[in-house]
């Protein structure tokens, strides 16, 4: 049979049993990070209305958005991105709120993301926003928590590459070229197209020196080195500056004892109207795509009347559980180490049953079916270790053999 109704839509998933443990282990883990290192967790809205995704800093095109006419002809849009309800938040609820904030959240977001390799549309986010600080320390901060999450999960062989919009921001206002070309240029240069670069640049109306350092930045990628190279191509004041940026960010981090965690690539260059100042993207080996990715954006809260400094970052779930199991780091379910046997009428029983489970125990009554009348049949078929009866008699380990 042919039907819908056995189906899920493309781009969303079921999680069975062993993958929905791991994906709430993973929650939980960096649930704890994000509040012990000062974070309050916020939850927002599923729907906003359209007009909070509209404007001159927006990071999202609209022909990615999940849409929704409500009664009244307003469009509402289901939230593809969990920073610009949270900016809205800090604009008002929480506008006289003591500054620094630092919110958190673990939520899903929903979007069109047909070139992604995982196709996702529902997709599960863990991220946290630091706003009212525009110095590097605050950058600092988020990419060691990102680092600290990965440590703490078991992850290896990743790394966070780091890299500076106005490097690119500058180089683009000493060339005077126009935001059209300005973009392809961006998109070339972030997706090291280095032959659509090279193609492209012959016939930009631009100096050849630019032609050279634009040329170079996509291959502006690995340690210290890079940086160095980065101040010797150019003496634009602003792509100076940005790689000093970068040198503060990196001297902090060296301070938490997590620089061999870090790369630079100056050939990232992310939304030239979002993004404001440091960037960075989480990878690991055998992954295809990062795992989380964010960065400066202090012009974002102006968008809601509150002229402040942010930054924050975002990390996939669904990506880490696939970097995990990859590495098979996923952890099995733990068994259930009780099955109990309990007399319908044996109330002091059931008090049993509960006073194991507060204990830690993972005790299951036993509730025979036609397909299964037998407990330990049951305990063996479920990889059950202990079988207990309680009845009138008191209480009885059963004689079993796993």
């Amino acid at each position: 049979m042919n039907s819908w109704k056995y189906r899920i839509p493309e781009g969303v998933q079921d999680y069975l049993p062993e993958e929905c443990y791991n994906k709430r282990k993973i929650e939980e883990c960096i649930r704890n990070i994000f509040f012990y290192s000062g974070y309050e967790e916020v939850e927002t809205s599923s729907f906003e209305y359209l007009d909070v995704f509209n404007g001159d800093i927006v990071n999202i095109e609209q022909e990615k958005m999940f849409k929704i006419v409500e009664a009244g002809s307003r469009i509402l849009v289901m939230r593809p991105d969990l920073t610009m309800p949270i900016a809205r938040i800090a604009a008002t609820k929480l506008k006289k709120s003591t500054l620094p904030l630092r919110l958190s959240y673990i939520s899903s977001v929903y979007r069109y993301e047909e070139i992604e390799i995982d196709k996702q549309r529902e997709i599960p986010q863990a991220g946290v926003e630091l706003i009212g600080v525009a110095h590097p320390e605050a950058d600092a901060e988020i990419i060691s928590m990102a680092i600290q999450i990965f440590m703490k999960l078991g992850l290896s062989g990743f790394q966070i590459d780091i890299g500076q919009v106005d490097f690119f921001k500058g180089l683009i206002e000493e060339s005077n070229i126009e935001s059209g070309m300005a973009e392809e240029l961006r998109i070339m240069i972030d997706q090291k197209n280095m032959l659509a670069l090279k193609t492209y640049l012959q016939n930009a109306d631009i100096s050849d020196k630019l032609k050279d350092i634009l040329l170079r930045l996509p291959q502006l990628y690995g340690g210290v080195e890079v940086l160095e190279e980065a101040m010797k191509l150019t003496q634009n004041s602003r792509c100076a500056e940005a790689v000093r940026n970068i040198y503060q960010v990196y001297e902090i981090i060296k301070a938490y004892g997590l620089e061999e965690y870090i790369s630079f690539d100056l050939g990232m260059v992310q939304s030239l109207n979002y993004y404001t100042g440091v960037i960075f993207r989480g990878i690991s080996k055998n992954m295809g795509f990062p795992l989380c990715g964010g960065g400066r954006y202090d012009n974002l809260l102006s968008e809601f009347g509150y002229d402040i400094p942010a930054t924050g970052f975002a990390i996939g779930i669904k990506r880490l559980l696939i970097a995990l199991e990859i590495q098979k780091k996923l952890k099995p379910i733990p068994s259930i180490d009780v099955l109990a046997v309990v007399d319908d009428n044996h109330k002091d029983g059931f008090k049993l049953v509960q006073t194991l489970r507060e204990q830690g125990k993972r005790v299951e009554i036993f509730l025979p079916t036609s397909d299964n009348s037998n407990p330990i049949t049951y305990a063996k078929q479920k990889g059950i270790e202990k079988v207990i009866q309680i009845d009138s008699a008191g209480i009885q380990e059963l004689d079993y053999n796993p």
